[in-house]
């Protein structure tokens, strides 16, 4: 069962839509590498997936705003059995925009951006060479928020920025690639039953069991039923929960629009 699908490599895999994520593609034959912070929560679901699938686990704790911590995940992502990387890994860093601690806007800039941008680029040209390979990022419906007003939406203008940025960068990318065998989405989940809104991201939170923050949200499982599903219809931008996907046409064509309009302006 482990050798039919290849090995699949997961961020921030210790809850979650990550955790969560992994358990399924482990469910369907693959092996899995978990990246994320917490040891002992990866070891306790590398445990988990190994029992109940017979696949081969390997836990791999990593912070990835550490450069070196990133180059180590980055040299296991290129590998030549990674066939499916799931970009999840990130943290929100809420808050008035002139008040953000120096530090924790870098960690965010440093997970949410750079620790993305660099796996992909780490395992992408593998998955060319071999003919084939799916790349999953993760990022938030937060990033097609940039002008609503903060309340009842957190103060995010740090998080929405490097949310849209794994968007255009997905976008583009899927773009550049169309034609190769890869599949490749940004998944945009809204507000999800984990417990993200329990940090801002400076530390992990605490304890060995996954727990849900106060604010609820769609349950994780149908966050991966709707990706999965997307991935196969070949759909680069999968929101889960949008019941009229010719919004994301319109979307492009209101971008294509605008270019156009512009060029004509300046004529």
């Amino acid at each position: 069962m482990s050798t039919r699908r290849g090995t699949a490599l997961v961020t921030g895999a210790s809850s979650g839509i990550g955790a969560a994520y992994a358990g399924r593609l482990a469910s369907h034959g693959w092996d899995t590498v978990l990246v994320a912070r917490r040891a002992q929560r990866l070891d306790d679901l590398a445990q988990r997936l190994r029992e109940a699938t017979g696949t081969t686990v390997e836990a791999l704790v990593a912070d990835l705003s550490d450069p070196d911590d990133l180059a180590r995940v980055a040299r296991r992502a290129a590998g030549d059995d990674i066939g499916f990387l799931v970009n999840n890994a990130g943290i929100n860093g809420y808050g008035p925009f002139a008040e953000l601690e120096p530090e924790l806007m870098t960690k965010v800039l440093d997970i949410n951006v750079l620790a993305v941008t660099t796996l992909t680029r780490a395992a992408v040209p593998a998955m060319l060479e071999r003919g084939h390979g799916t790349l999953v990022n993760v990022t938030s419906q937060l990033a097609f928020a940039g002008a609503l007003p903060p309340h009842p939406l957190p103060e995010r203008a740090l998080y929405g920025g490097t949310k849209g940025y794994v968007v255009t960068f997905t976008r583009t990318l899927a773009a550049e690639l169309a034609g190769t065998p890869l599949r490749i989405q940004v998944l945009c989940p809204g507000l999800t039953a984990t417990e993200f809104h329990r940090s801002r991201g400076d530390k992990p939170v605490a304890g060995r069991d996954q727990s849900v923050h106060e604010d609820g949200g769609m349950p994780v499982d149908h966050v991966i039923d709707a990706s999965l599903a997307a991935l196969d219809a070949g759909e680069v931008v999968c929101v889960p929960g949008l019941d009229n996907p010719a919004l994301i046409d319109a979307l492009a064509e209101a971008e294509l629009a605008i270019r156009t309009a512009a060029r004509r302006g300046g004529s």
